[in-house]
């Protein structure tokens, strides 16, 4: 496969002259769901928002299907890359079928057109239109604006999709629900998807590819299974970072245990 996001030696500093990238170089596939870990300030969200331009580079570049976006046009190139953030960024006094559409609704495409690929969107992520279209988001659960927010980046049909933590503010249970929602339509769309997140599982879960950052620096480039079997110190604190509990739990250290 060809690359569909490709980064050369990309960098970013402050004008502080704090580093946040430090000569990164990796390509992602097309069709491809990479996954970004890391903890706080890695550079996971400077990373993936150097991809619409949202944050500019100071050194290297970023391409897409194989063109520097350097000299694109900044609102071309973000019509064409759907983005998804934790808290979604509804519209508050637009309707979830308008907010939706907002994107065609940019595009000049008729109203009739607008409804109908909103409520397609809606159903395909699992509301219905005839309950939900004529809502507003704050009479939508945490959860039901997250598949809102997911549905108006898929609007415009865009063939890479950017996800920064989107379901990181969700209870477990909504999220799993969201993770298996969003698995089913990346399986059917074939979009490249770039997720930051700091859930190891849902990169597992979700992920062709797994990128570990740190202090802006590339660690790992791996397939999940390679990435649960790494012996990278880092890639080894990361895990056993976020199966801490368990490990305790199955040892028989908890606190609790240790009281009795």
């Amino acid at each position: 496969m060809s690359a569909a996001i490709e980064f050369r030696n990309l960098s970013f500093a402050t004008r502080q002259g704090r580093s946040l990238l430090d000569n990164i170089s990796l390509a992602l596939e097309q069709g491809t769901t990479t996954a970004i870990l890391g903890r706080s300030g890695s550079g996971k969200t400077t990373l993936l928002r150097t991809v619409n331009r949202m944050v500019q580079p100071t050194g290297g570049e970023v391409l897409i299907d194989g063109e520097s976006i350097s000299e694109a046009d900044v609102i071309a190139l973000r019509r064409g890359i759907g983005y998804v953030i934790q808290e979604t960024g509804l519209f508050p006094h637009f309707t979830v079928e308008r907010n939706v559409g907002l994107v065609l609704e940019a595009q000049g495409r008729s109203r009739e057109e607008r409804l109908l690929r909103s409520h397609a969107l809606l159903k395909a992520a699992g509301l219905d239109p005839s309950i939900y279209a004529r809502r507003f988001p704050h009479q939508l659960s945490g959860g039901q604006r997250q598949r809102v927010g997911l549905a108006r980046a898929l609007a415009a049909e865009p063939k890479i999709l950017l996800m920064d933590e989107p379901f990181g503010a969700l209870d477990p249970l909504t999220r799993c629900e969201m993770q298996e929602m969003l698995r089913h339509l990346m399986d059917g769309m074939k979009k490249t998807v770039v997720l930051v997140t700091h859930d190891l599982d849902e990169a597992l879960y979700l992920a062709d590819r797994i990128v570990l950052l740190q202090e802006g620096r590339l660690i790992a480039d791996l397939a999940p299974d390679v990435f649960l079997r790494s012996t990278l110190p880092e890639v080894e604190a990361y895990r056993h970072a976020f199966h801490h509990g368990a490990q305790s739990a199955a040892s028989g250290n908890s606190v609790r245990g240790s009281r009795a």
